[in-house]
């Protein structure tokens, strides 16, 4: 089994602290680690350095050298560009069969927490033989915790809590509160954790079924791959295969996990003052009266009064103000201010 960690996101739901020059996956989130390097010193405690491999876009290669030195440049595989993770995964696949190598592949984010590495690595050993036995793709269920709005769920034909692989019926993505408060009721659902077990001759076999101009574009490639990347379709591969293969199972895991999607979840992960209240940043923060609130400046004095339920974030590269409960309109207004700025 070799694991192939992703890095190559946006990260733009934690804007301005993340921005395009360097997002969220190597950024100290949830320790003095980047999210990177918690994720690849973590996987480094139970399998050998040689099966451990990123990829990355061209842009952010200095980067992950950087936080990797580690890393040899053999190991670090590179998109000319970001196509989401769709198109990520088949050049993934592609790079391994053509030199001949179908051992299984644990796909995963490089921003994701969790604290249970011995959970981790069972799921992903009884994942492995799963996934060797036929042309399958086997995912982690994380069993729910609470109404999530902000997750993709998987539905499940059987009921289990926790081990044992089961088939995969269908793939909800980001329901509504009073879905996901049903949903979580039903012991066959679970989170989609976006880690994936497969072969690579499995992801080659799917991406040609279900979307032939990303394979044939990567197979007609050659040695010219920036020419031919930019033609591929910006889609994730959840929408790419997941949701049209035939043959998807989950193994259920039961562990402190959290994709760090968006600022709140921080609140899930590091301690809180006794209002309630995260700080961070270079700069020196003080507060009044204020609750519940995520602050995060790097400006040498923020001052905040009388404000609950918000989230500020200063930095050099912009100023966020934001409640909480509005905090998943952020990707889709920055978006909008940048259309904005561009004259679009």
């Amino acid at each position: 089994m070799k694991i192939v960690i992703m890095a190559g996101g946006s990260g733009t739901r934690f804007w301005p602290r993340s921005v395009q020059s360097r997002p969220k996956q190597f950024l100290p989130l949830t320790s003095r680690d980047t999210m990177l390097q918690q994720t690849y010193r973590r996987l480094l405690e139970w399998l050998p350095a040689r099966k451990l491999y990123v990829v990355t876009t061209q842009a952010y290669r200095p980067i992950v050298l950087e936080q990797l030195p580690e890393l040899p440049e053999e190991r670090l595989l590179l998109e000319p560009d970001q196509r989401d993770t769709g198109p990520c995964i088949a050049l993934t696949a592609h790079h391994f069969l053509s030199q001949g190598d179908d051992e299984v592949l644990v796909t995963m984010p490089s921003d994701h927490y969790s604290e249970e590495s011995e959970s981790l690595l069972n799921a992903l050993v009884e994942a492995e033989r799963a996934a060797e036995a036929e042309t399958a793709i086997v995912t982690l269920g994380i069993v729910p915790t609470r109404p999530e709005t902000g997750y993709g769920y998987i539905r499940t034909a059987e009921h289990a809590s926790e081990g044992g692989v089961l088939e995969v019926t269908s793939f909800i993505e980001k329901p509504p509160l009073d879905v996901a408060l049903s949903l979580i009721q039903d012991s066959g659902v679970f989170w989609n954790s976006g880690i994936f077990i497969w072969k690579p001759s499995t992801i080659a076999h799917y991406m040609k079924l279900h979307q032939p101009l990303i394979w044939t574009k990567l197979s007609e490639s050659g040695s010219d791959l920036k020419a031919v990347y930019p033609e591929l379709p910006k889609i994730s591969v959840d929408y790419a295969i997941l949701e049209k293969a035939d043959a998807i199972k989950t193994i259920p895991v039961r562990f402190k996990w959290d994709d760090v999607g968006i600022w709140s979840s921080l609140e899930r992960i590091q301690n809180l003052n006794r209002d309630g209240n995260i700080v961070d940043g270079s700069g020196t923060v003080h507060m009044e009266s204020t609750r519940n609130s995520i602050i995060y400046s790097d400006h040498p004095k923020t001052l905040i009064i009388g404000v609950d339920d918000l989230i500020v974030v200063s930095t050099a590269d912009g100023l966020l103000v934001c409640r909480k409960s509005e905090e998943q309109r952020i990707k889709t207004a920055l978006k909008a201010m940048e259309q904005l700025e561009g004259g679009t």
